[in-house]
């Protein structure tokens, strides 16, 4: 019998915590596109479908971009339509009008634009410099309000730019409060590469919240680069955020950025919310099993500790 058939880990929840937290899964997409290999379709689908089967409520499902810089999600058109029935929620990365008509015409509720807080992963990312960018998003973001359609604001690099190094709090600030002026309903703050430590992070929430942004309003995107996705994420609940963006099995990183690498692995994620007491709604064996499934498909195992520790044991 392994650990999470023993009652572990045991809850002990600590009242300054929320005591439910939405797990925003984006191993589909995040996950996906860096993949050397293209998945086929009906893989990433069936993905798809288990995670959902695994109590996961907001999925990631793809990407609507030129194929030319993500080949990985080429295959949107198809995708979609064979997951839009889930009652999930499945949002969908769109980089500029003509990716959200795409994804409108397939059904999308929900979309996602990606923005920088430096000018060098702005130039790598999008060839375009912040202010730039923030402009292509304004007609796609009042697009999307106008069809009653919920916008996501990423924003990378909050913490650390591998060309810039530190990233001053009040250069954020002000791309966050840019991104919500123009219309978007949630904010994901993104470690691109993994730099981010506790303090950093309590110190751009509460950067956040002097200049009006709610802290309703933000979800958080760790890399796992140097070991503190958890200890960030633990941080940023203290602040009261409830919205954590994961990775099932810890897939993805970001093919911009040499130095990052993996997400978050949502089993971790689980785990700890587990022993705080925190609710998710998700079942830890199924997600696992979910993951061990797609590593399969991958040629490799899962790097999530907690799924090698209880795929291990139950073999």
């Amino acid at each position: 019998m392994n650990a999470a058939g023993l009652g572990l880990p045991m809850a002990v929840p600590d009242e300054k915590l929320p005591a439910r937290v939405r797990i925003h899964e984006v191993g589909a997409r995040d996950g996906l596109q860096n993949e050397k290999a293209v998945v086929p379709v009906e893989v990433k689908a069936e993905f798809i479908r288990r995670l959902a089967g695994a109590g996961l409520t907001t999925i990631e499902a793809t990407s609507f971009v030129h194929p030319d810089w993500v080949p990985q999600l080429a295959d949107a058109e198809q995708l979609f339509p064979r997951v839009g029935g889930l009652p999930v929620a499945l949002p969908v990365l769109v980089p500029n009008l003509r990716g959200l008509d795409r994804a409108l015409a397939l059904g999308a509720r929900r979309v996602a634009v990606f923005a920088s807080a430096t000018e060098s992963f702005a130039k790598a990312n999008l060839n375009r410099t912040v202010d730039e960018a923030l402009a292509m998003f304004e007609p796609v973001v009042a697009r999307a309000k106008a069809e009653d359609v919920h916008v996501r604001g990423y924003l990378s690099m909050c913490f650390g730019d591998p060309w810039e190094g530190a990233v001053p709090l009040a250069q954020v600030v002000g791309v966050c409060r840019a991104l919500l002026d123009m219309g978007c309903d949630e904010l994901s703050l993104g470690d691109t590469i993994g730099v981010a430590t506790p303090g950093h992070v309590s110190a751009l929430i509460t950067a956040l919240a002097d200049a009006g942004v709610p802290v309703s309003a933000l979800g958080v995107h760790f890399h796992d680069t140097y070991g503190q996705a958890l200890s960030n994420t633990l941080t940023a609940l203290r602040h009261g955020v409830t919205t954590v963006d994961a990775s099932a099995g810890g897939l993805g990183g970001c093919p911009y950025a040499k130095s990052a690498t993996g997400n978050l692995a949502t089993e971790d994620l689980v785990w700890m919310l587990r022993g705080l007491g925190i609710d998710t709604g998700v079942d830890l064996g199924r997600l696992v099993a979910t993951s061990v499934w797609m590593a399969a498909h991958l040629g490799r195992p899962s790097p999530s500790r907690t799924v090698r520790a209880l795929s291990h044991q139950e073999q």
